[in-house]
């Protein structure tokens, strides 16, 4: 028996993998923040807009790259 969410989301996210993907190199990280100044431009503040989820979601995928490989600035 198929999972009919599954199905669902495999329908979807072929439409969506090509934007929002685990970044694994600088050129990705780029682009993966160039679509968040876009949500962000897009949706503000607004926490009830519908793409305020994914908003979420490819900050923390920003912020966990950033977190593994961006070296932090170093206060002597």
């Amino acid at each position: 028996m198929r999972n009919i969410d599954v199905d669902k989301t495999a329908n979807a996210w072929s439409s969506l993998s090509g934007a929002v993907f685990v970044p694994h190199s600088e050129p990705e990280y780029r682009r993966l923040a160039a679509l968040l100044d876009g949500l962000v431009d897009e949706v503000g503040e607004d926490e009830s807009h519908p793409l305020a989820s994914l908003m979420e979601v490819v900050s923390i995928l920003i912020e966990k790259y950033e977190d593994e490989r961006v070296p932090e600035l170093r206060t002597e």
